[in-house]
């Protein structure tokens, strides 16, 4: 059950359908395929999404252990729905885990799954679960994807309560900044419930399903831009409270008492910040629902991200310490040992005699001056013999003086130790990547792959386009707040012109260069490596290989560059 919550695979969950998407037959607007051969129909309270009706579809009968395109093994299934079915699958080639999704191909919505899964796939957005193959086969439509075992969903995270506001707004700034670059590309995802959003063990949140949940099930809007803004509300909202925004229940969460109408999060439970308070009735886009303070409503996840980009960042809180428990002496110790305790009656204490002080008479006196004149003569002459054999060693035959070693010279310097990387991604203060799906090459050990740019023509930098007028490059994460005291670069070939630079220790998903305030190194040109060792140690999570202009790529006019591995020291 444990791998089922954390797993990519989108789990059967209708409770909560109505207030964001009903069913119908296209897989996302903006630009994907319709599905076919549908009948629409009004849905009352989807806000301009329709269901439409699909005949009876014969499922394949699958099992465990079946082998698809002898190399997916079928493992558990963990969703069967509407004539397709979703499975936790071995990639055995690759000997790693993934999902799959099943459905015949003749199913009324195989041409529109195939078509989002592979517009899905050429995003190529760390921040989305990656589609890795979208195939027709034997009769058979099945999509492959990522699964991470490591992740945990959003629905599971709020079943022990509401978020911090830190975790809140960090949850809010990645997913509406994810949904505005894919929607900058066509796509829509239209089904953005708890169950579709996972943290990472490294805090990243990544979205699962885009534009194929929507397919799978039919899901179509007429305005798919709202709809996924309302949705990204919607999950602040539950994030902030742990109640959905709406009268039903839904994702194991409580709905709002029936007619009532919406309220805000901070009205909902005591505590809650009020900025986020607010930017989650903005994106709800409601009837009064920013009249605290008269702002426009969110209508897309640009506006949405914009919003948050605005708002003071929220910091994560100090961690605290409980203090010890005071220590608590032992009756022995706090000297009431063989005393009456409290209630149970005198113990009689026997009465001693002190005896008489030793040596006071007038022969005690005259013995003990006696044992004192003996003990400072015995040390005068002690003293005397051992600095007699010191002058008798320093006039022996070797004249050769001793030399006093400094304190600086025998000080050890500890060595430098790798630092564990929890994570690479490509730096893009634009929003739009180059390869950021090679990114992971820079930190994988292996200097024989590499995050590679495109090639560029007429300009070393970047092709002089101007959404890359502050370069690109690599941030690596160390997972928390480390020392860093070197690094080791192996640049994919000499030439690139380059520099080191890192976040405040107290930086949190930094994505612009004002946000790498700490500079490592000087921008200059650099050869095959990149290599140096500080001063003194930097306290960051954060790293930048930052590149400002590209090598040659085998002539004057044409430039390409990259980052073969990535080492850290501290």
């Amino acid at each position: 059950m444990a791998e089922r919550s954390t797993a990519a695979v989108d789990v059967a969950d209708n409770s909560g359908d109505e207030p964001l998407a009903a069913k119908a037959d296209k897989a996302t607007a903006d630009g994907l395929a319709k599905a076919q051969n549908t009948a629409d129909a009004s849905a009352p309270g989807t806000g301009g999404e329709r269901q439409g009706t699909v005949p009876p579809i014969v499922t394949p009968e699958l099992h465990s252990g079946h082998k698809l395109a002898r190399r997916y093994r079928l493992e558990e299934c963990v969703t069967r729905l509407d004539g397709f079915s979703s499975w936790r699958a071995v990639d055995e080639k690759l000997r790693r885990a993934v999902g799959v999704h099943l459905l015949p191909a003749d199913h009324p919505r195989a041409r529109s799954v195939l078509a989002a899964a592979r517009s899905a796939a050429l995003l190529g957005d760390p921040r989305f679960v990656q589609v890795l193959d979208a195939v027709e086969e034997n009769d058979l439509v099945y999509v492959v994807h990522e699964w991470l075992p490591d992740a945990v969903e959003l629905t599971a995270l709020l079943a022990s309560g509401p978020l911090e506001a830190h975790d809140a707004y960090q949850l809010v700034s990645q997913v509406s900044q994810a949904m505005a670059a894919a929607h900058r590309e066509g796509l829509a995802h239209l089904r953005l419930t708890p169950g579709a959003v996972l943290r990472t063990s490294t805090g990243q949140y990544r979205i699962r399903g885009l534009a194929v949940n929507a397919a799978l099930r039919g899901i179509r809007a007429d305005r798919p831009q709202r709809t996924d803004t309302e949705a990204i509300g919607a999950l602040l909202y539950a994030a902030l409270t742990q109640r959905w925004p709406y009268e039903t229940d839904a994702y194991g969460l409580s709905g709002l008492p029936r007619g009532v109408g919406l309220i805000a999060p901070d009205q909902v439970r005591a505590g809650v910040h009020r900025g986020l308070s607010e930017l989650a009735m903005r994106a709800l886009i409601n009837d009064g629902a920013t009249a605290s303070r008269q702002e426009p409503p969110c209508t897309t996840p640009d506006e949405l991200a914009a919003a948050v980009a605005a708002m003071p960042r929220i910091r994560r809180p100090e961690p605290t310490f409980t203090a010890p428990p005071e220590y608590q002496r032992t009756t022995y110790q706090q000297g009431t040992y063989g005393r009456a305790q409290s209630g149970l009656g005198t113990v009689p204490v026997p009465q001693v005699t002190p005896p008489p002080p030793p040596l006071q008479s007038r022969t005690g006196k005259a013995l003990k001056w006696t044992v004192a004149a003996l003990l400072i003569a015995a040390l005068g002459l002690g003293s005397w013999q051992v600095a007699d054999r010191l002058l008798d060693q320093g006039n022996e035959s070797d004249p050769t003086p001793v030399q006093p070693v400094t304190g600086d010279d025998n000080k050890a310097t500890a060595p430098a130790k790798p630092l564990r990387i929890a994570d690479a991604s490509e730096f893009m203060p634009t929003g739009k990547g180059i390869k950021p799906q090679l990114a992971p090459n820079a930190v994988d050990g292996k200097r024989d792959t590499s995050w590679i740019t495109l090639q560029y023509q007429g300009y070393a930098n970047f092709g002089n386009l101007p959404n890359r007028r502050q370069g690109s490059g690599i941030v690596v994460d160390l997972g928390s707040v480390k020392e860093v005291s070197g690094f080791d670069i192996a640049m994919y070939r000499a030439g690139h012109t380059a520099e080191v630079l890192a976040a405040g220790p107290d930086a949190s998903d930094p994505t612009d260069l004002s946000d790498f305030p700490q500079r490592l190194t000087k921008l200059e040109s650099v050869g095959k490596s990149l290599k140096t060792t500080l001063d003194k140690p930097v306290r960051t999570r954060y790293v930048l290989i930052h590149i400002t202009e590209l090598p040659e790529d085998g002539s004057s006019e044409l430039f390409r560059g990259g980052i073969s591995e990535i080492k850290i020291t501290g």
